[in-house]
């Protein structure tokens, strides 16, 4: 069973992306930022110890989109909040160990997804920790399928949203990898 890598993108317009960004650097300059910023990260960790999926929104217009590389197979997100798109992803891949990460995480290399993978040998989930509570990767095993109250009553964008999430998780062992920052304002940016 092939290890998967989904990486969860948007269609990178003004006004759709990185809004919170853009309220301090503006719409287009943070819209522009988010596409070249997932340009670089899919240059950085394709790999061919795993499969790279993307996981696109909107569903439509991101499965037929010209502005993510055409090799890459792609899926839907679908409708709902953050956590039951990413269980639903989780549920519904073929078997084998799966990573989700977010497009915004600058620092990430393939040695962080190696060892995310790798960690999943002898625990069942593994998050990367973000500095503000939250997470840049969530990962599981898959040796059977998760159920499907995993990721809710989670309070996202807040310093719960990794405790939240593997409290949804149940009775698993859970690994962490190297904690890794987000870029949702321009003070994140200034930290890069």
């Amino acid at each position: 069973m092939r290890s998967k890598l989904v990486i969860m993108v948007k269609e990178p317009h003004p006004g759709r992306v990185k809004t919170r960004l853009g309220r301090d650097i503006g719409l287009t300059v943070s819209a522009w930022w988010f596409r070249h910023q997932i340009g670089a990260l899919l240059r950085r960790i394709e790999d061919p110890r795993w499969d790279t999926i993307l996981a696109v929104a909107p569903d439509v217009e991101g499965l037929t989109s010209r502005i993510w590389p055409a090799h890459l197979p792609r899926v839907a997100q679908g409708r709902g909040d953050l956590g039951y798109r990413m269980s639903r992803l989780l549920r519904g891949l073929p078997a084998g160990p799966v990573c989700i990460i977010g497009a915004d995480i600058p620092d990430i290399t393939r040695p962080h997804i190696a060892k995310a993978f790798k960690v999943l040998g002898n625990h069942e989930a593994v998050f990367g920790p973000a500095p503000d509570g939250g997470y840049w990767l969530i990962g599981m095993k898959r040796a059977r399928p998760p159920h499907r109250d995993i990721l809710t009553n989670v309070c996202w964008s807040s310093e719960h949203a990794l405790t939240d999430s593997a409290r949804s998780l149940g009775d698993v062992n859970i690994a962490h990898v190297a904690t890794l920052r987000d870029v949702d304002t321009v003070d994140d940016l200034k930290l890069l």
